[in-house]
């Protein structure tokens, strides 16, 4: 299976528009994934065609050209008005309607920057998803949900305090750049915690799944899984889960707190 290899994948290898097709065609199996994959293949393109021989360095002009062709010429944007949308997440029904949460529409950004050769990442900026192109030592911090506005320090200090408080500062780790693997992690958190918001435990566990197919070696995943499986009683879920984090971790902290869970999850099995 296709997702099963890109879980093996190391961070910088995995096709992070491929993948997000693959994890969206498990809620839509009947649907054409060629037609998307050309769809993000054209893009690339026109975003190509903006960005000429000249200038292919200018981390300025690869800023215009994705935000003059995603969101001027294809349309996309923030969906602000049915945020909690759970098409938002789905990354065939992100291209369907042109709209979607922050991280469904960066991972478009960084498809087509990826396929040009551009280095571009995620960054850890918390509460709404943005991406990092950069050259050398120019960067550029880039807001897919607001158009790809390219966004400075007083946007982003504005933007924090409005999300998590007026003391809120801006810190290094939210600069920090997030890997392909951990970008579609959140995409599917976020698919996550609207099932459990709509008292829907059997869908959240089917997206923990996902997460798990693409993350298998991501201790802290595992470990929050195994927690995860046994609140919502699915014990033997959690069992395996837990077992997988001990035979990995060497964390003696987190160990501790895995083998307390398993030994009281066993307890109830028994």
């Amino acid at each position: 299976m296709a997702l099963e290899e890109s879980g093996q994948r190391e961070d910088d290898d995995i096709d992070i528009g491929e993948t997000a097709l693959l994890l969206a065609a498990l809620d839509q199996p009947d649907a054409d994934l060629t037609i998307y994959r050309e769809h993000l293949s054209k893009i690339a393109d026109e975003v190509a065609a903006l960005v000429p021989g000249t200038s292919t360095h200018n981390v300025a002009k690869r800023v215009q050209a994705l935000s003059d062709v995603i969101t001027s010429d294809r349309g996309y944007q923030g969906d602000a008005d049915t945020y909690d949308d759970p098409q938002n997440a789905n990354l065939i029904n992100v291209i369907d309607r042109r709209k979607g949460l922050p991280v469904a529409l960066a991972i478009i950004y960084l498809d087509v920057a990826h396929r040009l050769g551009w280095e571009a990442t995620g960054i850890n900026f918390p509460g709404h998803f943005m991406i990092r192109l950069e050259r050398g030592t120019v960067r550029s911090i880039i807001d897919p949900f607001n158009g790809g506005l390219e966004r400075n320090v007083a946007d982003l200090r504005a933007l924090l305090k409005q999300m998590a408080g007026l003391d809120a500062e801006l810190q290094p780790d939210h600069y920090s750049p997030v890997s392909s693997r951990d970008t579609l992690i959140r995409l599917l958190n976020n698919i996550k915690l609207r099932a459990l918001s709509g008292n829907d435990p059997e869908r959240a566990a089917k997206i923990m799944d996902r997460m798990l197919l693409i993350a298998p070696k991501r201790l802290p995943l595992l470990q929050e899984a195994g927690a995860f499986y046994a609140s919502i009683g699915n014990l033997r879920r959690a069992a395996t889960v837990l077992e997988d984090f001990l035979a990995q971790s060497t964390n003696e902290a987190r160990r501790h707190e895995a083998a307390a869970l398993l030994h009281k999850i066993r307890s109830r099995l028994n």
